[in-house]
């Protein structure tokens, strides 16, 4: 992040310039009106006599340029500051008015230059030539201060020093305000580009969080989708090429190959209409849960009717998982079967799943052709990609020895239980 020094202040808005104008001129309209009623009343008294066109000339050179004080701040500090002492010089120029612009002059050089070091920098050289230009009064005048030059003082202090420092003080005050109030502007509006910025981030990390999650929700649904109909078409499609084979000579084989073809065509569309009933409900969620590891009996019993022989087995002691966990686990399962019976050829296959001490493990193994499925295809992908939302890996390859085949391997992370003397205690 720059430094506050580095932050360039925007120019001001056309609408801003037009404001600008409209106070601008205000101000010299006042500014001329209040040096005729000056004049008039005699107010304006320098000790020698000037015209009227000379007091109104000074009075709006001096005022004129604010109309100019966010657009060309430096410029209008340095124009005002060369009017306002050419005006005192000439003895001729009107006080009011004329301090209230070089007030708003600092201000403005302080609130509005884009460069705020060289800002700073011409600030206090005008404000140190104010300074010196009263010193330099005050020399030129103070052979002429007689005795009796204060002759309604009543003060304790000496009335010439008194008359001095309350002249200093009072030009500490104003200059002192309107270079500090010109630093907490630009401070201001740069803490509010700050906020703006910050605003902006947050609003492009928003953005990009909704589009990720876009992306990751259709990776979710393009998964599922792919789980559920590549392996209930892969039955049906086994299923209903036994039927053909038996249809003229063994009708109850193919009765029952057609039937668990209807079997699972009715379990894909059931899960295909769970998703897309997800897909319309954004607000409510899915009744109907995901299969778990508790159905890869079930998922085995329907590859046993393809022609498939399948090998069940579960070690260690069962636990209550994760939803994810146990959907997840499911899923990988249900991706290795239905690879072994597309590509594989397969006669037999043998899922284990192992509860162990801080992982669940999903061993699918078949003893059909193997091949070089370990580099391609959506559903190693799918797996991985579930297997890693869990913090889990899946390692897929060939076969070694006389058996060939294909294996899959899954080990998912487990949340290690409390200790039963713990939970007890805690219970208690």
């Amino acid at each position: 992040m720059t430094s506050l020094d580095d932050w360039r202040r925007p120019g001001p808005t056309p609408r801003q310039r037009r404001i600008d104008l409209v106070i601008g001129l205000v101000v010299v309209a006042a500014a001329l009106l209040y040096v005729m009623l000056a004049r008039s009343v005699g107010q304006i008294v320098w000790g020698v006599e000037r015209s009227a066109f000379e007091h109104l000339a000074f009075a709006f050179a001096v005022t004129f340029p604010l109309v100019w004080r966010r657009s060309h701040p430096d410029v209008l500090m340095i124009v005002t500051a060369v009017v306002f002492i050419a005006g005192q010089v000439r003895e001729a120029q009107e006080i009011q008015f004329a301090s209230g612009a070089i007030f708003a002059a600092i201000y403005a050089a302080g609130a509005w230059s884009p460069d705020h070091t060289r800002s700073r920098w011409l600030r206090v050289g005008v404000i140190g030539a104010m300074f010196g230009w009263l010193a330099i009064t005050w020399l030129i005048s103070y052979d002429g201060i007689g005795e009796d030059a204060f002759p309604d003082g009543t003060g304790e202090l000496p009335p010439l020093l008194s008359a001095l420092v309350s002249q200093v003080l009072m030009n500490v005050v104003v200059f002192g305000f309107s270079y500090f109030f010109g630093e907490i502007a630009w401070l201001a509006a740069r803490r509010e580009a700050v906020l703006v910025d910050q605003a902006e981030e947050l609003r492009q990390a928003k953005v990009a969080a909704e589009a990720q999650a876009v992306v990751s929700e259709r990776l979710r649904i393009a998964r599922e989708l792919h789980d559920v109909v590549a392996h209930h078409v892969s039955v049906m499609g086994i299923q209903a090429a036994a039927a053909r084979r038996a249809m003229d000579r063994h009708a109850d084989t193919a009765r029952d190959s057609l039937t668990a073809v209807e079997e699972s065509a009715r379990t894909a569309v059931d899960e295909l209409q769970r998703m897309l009933g997800a897909l319309r409900t954004a607000d409510e969620p899915v009744t109907a849960p995901s299969p778990g590891v508790e159905r890869v009996e079930e998922l085995l019993d329907r590859v046993s009717d393809a022609g498939l022989t399948p090998h069940f087995a579960v070690y260690g002691t069962a636990t209550d998982l994760p939803a994810s966990t146990s959907q997840t686990a499911y899923r990988i399962v249900q991706e290795a079967v239905t690879n072994a019976l597309k590509h594989a050829g397969a006669s037999t296959i043998d899922v284990r799943i192992r509860y162990l001490t801080r992982e669940l493990e999903i061993d699918v193994a078949d003893d059909g052709r193997g091949a070089t499925r370990t580099t391609g295809g959506m559903g190693l992908v799918g797996m991985r990609e579930r297997a890693a939302l869990l913090g889990g890996t899946v390692e897929a390859a060939n076969r070694t020895g006389d058996t060939g085949g294909f294996r899959v391997r899954s080990r998912l992370p487990l949340a290690i239980p409390a200790p039963r003397e713990s939970q007890e205690k805690v219970a208690s």
